[in-house]
């Protein structure tokens, strides 16, 4: 089978390590080098994690990703991924970490409630003003994102049946023909075109724009005091809902930086502008940080970092058939990432073996638990 990937972050390069793997013949087109430093894989890290607030389906899917993590990191030769823990914090009426902790228990991955008045013993890094509730659950880590995608490009560049073409953008698709054509007016031609272009998919197919929504997002990366970073060298990962806020922490793993971001999508922007960014822009994500974290008056930014978000509606994944000999790829709302390993691997078998198209798309987002057949 001859290929063509119009994308190259985390889902495209997935997808295709997976096809070149099994004997495929693959393109790979991007607009820019690869990796990209648009792209929303390219970032210092990425959480893994099983708490899902009442999304079964992806929750049960956390251990076949860890499992195609392994595959890729025998392939690299190289891990990059440290675990931490996971740490789920609500209040102010918010329930999703008591909705993952009852999904949880129901696929047999139970956490454990924590008394929120011992919470600073065990975490002395948290104030925990405004805490409700707390679950704690052993499994979670950080994957080391854009070290990923870098020695997953070149893995697949010392691969004989793959191509990659960076610096190619692409003006157009025909996925009832499985054709693509280039900015410079090149036609390429295949059996299977899979469009993973994260953010600028809505460019290429404008009827799958009103599904898939850009969305800015800012993440702040922070300087700590020495005996702070010392702490969360060793600190878990956080998501808190507040209601108002839905904020995570990333900890500064294997000397990366500590990053904090909010989840709450901003459904704006466009890909293609400057990435600037202001303390403005995040203020009531600051203002929470403020009273729960300890010592947090004493951190200074480090630097601010736009990403773009591909946002559905109901935050589940776009992996679906389009015309004769397409696909999307839209592993996207800001979780994708945990999960490319999985769906890279996953839909080359699906293109490979023939195996149903709709079976594969409920899959993906994430409403049924078993493999598609």
């Amino acid at each position: 089978m001859k290929a063509i990937v119009v994308g190259g972050g985390i889902m495209g390069l997935s997808v295709a390590w997976a096809l070149g793997r099994d004997g495929h013949e693959v393109a790979l087109f991007d607009q820019g080098p690869l990796p990209n430093p648009l792209a929303s894989s390219m970032d210092e890290h990425r959480l893994i994690r099983h708490p899902y607030g009442d999304q079964v389906g992806y929750a049960r899917l956390i251990d076949d990703a860890y499992a195609a993590w392994d595959l890729l990191w025998a392939d690299l030769g190289q891990r990059f991924y440290a675990a931490t823990g996971t740490l789920a914090l609500t209040g102010n009426g918010a329930d999703w970490a008591e909705r993952s902790a009852a999904a949880l228990a129901t696929i047999g991955k139970p956490m454990i409630e924590l008394p929120v008045a011992g919470l600073r013993q065990r975490f002395p890094q948290i104030e925990a003003k405004g805490v409700e509730r707390a679950f704690w659950i052993e499994s979670g880590g950080v994957l080391f994102a854009q070290d990923i995608v870098a020695a997953l490009a070149h893995h697949l560049a010392r691969q004989p049946g793959v191509r990659l073409h960076p610096h190619t953008p692409v003006r157009s698709v025909d996925l009832e023909q499985g054709r693509i054509t280039t900015e410079a007016g090149a036609v390429h031609a295949a059996d299977v075109v899979v469009v993973a272009a994260g953010a600028w998919v809505g460019r290429l197919l404008p009827d799958l724009g009103r599904r898939l929504v850009p969305s800015r997002q800012v993440v702040i990366y922070f300087d700590l005091p020495d005996e702070a970073r010392s702490a969360w060298n060793k600190g878990p990962m956080i998501i808190e809902k507040t209601g108002d806020v839905g904020l995570y922490l990333v900890p500064p793993m294997e000397g990366r930086g500590l990053k904090v971001g909010d989840h709450e999508f901003s459904r704006l922007g466009d890909p293609v502008a400057e990435r600037t960014a202001s303390e403005d822009d995040i203020r009531p994500l600051l203002d929470r940080c403020r009273s729960l974290l300890r010592g947090f008056d004493r951190w200074r930014t480090d630097r601010l970092k736009v990403c773009f978000y591909t946002v559905t509606e109901d935050e589940r994944f776009i992996v679906e058939k389009q015309g004769a000999c397409g696909w999307v790829m839209s592993a996207c709302s800001g979780h994708g990432f945990k999960f490319g390993a999985l769906m890279g691997r996953e839909l080359a078998h699906t293109l490979a073996s023939g195996r149903d198209a709709a079976a594969h798309a409920r899959w993906a987002a994430g409403l049924d638990a078993a493999t598609p057949t």
